[in-house]
């Protein structure tokens, strides 16, 4: 595995070895070993899957709070996403910036993100299944998200807002406010 650093100290970008023949292809998609010699000790205790049949699905920004806040690492099995990560931990000289990779089913590309980051995705084709382990349960009371058009994160979908689909949830999310 290729471990990639981003412009924000804690998300990697992970790029598995794929070796293909005249059958199809093999590759690791995770070792606790390789992962942990490169972001420390971790416990994944959740796997979540997500299916959008339609391009423009947009999901996010959604984070965790306190106790219960979870890192996350992300790769779409099929179809293809526009994954981002903003940094909203306190203190953070990079509080407020964010990250973005495109994952998809070709690239075999993976999204570490670690505690205290806000995490969205868009779906750039049809038909497109996302999965992420998770380093803590999902806690309701916990929960947070922010709009994910927040003028504030200033981050670039490269999509109209009306080619958006969101859940009421989501288009219902806060604007960050100082």
């Amino acid at each position: 595995m290729n471990y990639i650093q981003t412009d924000i100290e804690g998300p990697l970008i992970v790029e598995p070895r794929i070796f293909g023949d005249h059958r199809g292809y093999f590759f690791e998609s995770f070792s606790l070993r390789d992962f942990e010699a490169h972001v420390g000790p971790v416990a994944f205790v959740q796997d979540n899957e997500s299916y959008s049949a339609k391009r423009g699905v947009l999901r996010g920004l959604h984070f965790q709070k306190g106790d219960m806040a979870q890192a996350k690492l992300l790769r779409v099995v099929r179809g293809c996403v526009l994954d981002v990560a903003v940094d909203i931990r306190e203190g953070s000289p990079t509080f407020g910036h964010h990250v973005k990779t495109v994952l998809s089913g070709d690239n075999k590309r993976q999204f570490y993100i670690p505690r205290g980051f806000a995490h969205g995705f868009l779906v750039l084709e049809d038909d497109t299944v996302f999965q992420y382990k998770c380093d803590n349960y999902y806690a309701p009371e916990s929960e947070g998200s922010y709009r994910w058009n927040d003028p504030f994160f200033a981050i670039d979908w490269g999509i109209s807002p009306d080619g958006v689909i969101l859940s009421e949830k989501d288009a219902r999310a806060p604007f960050y406010r100082k």
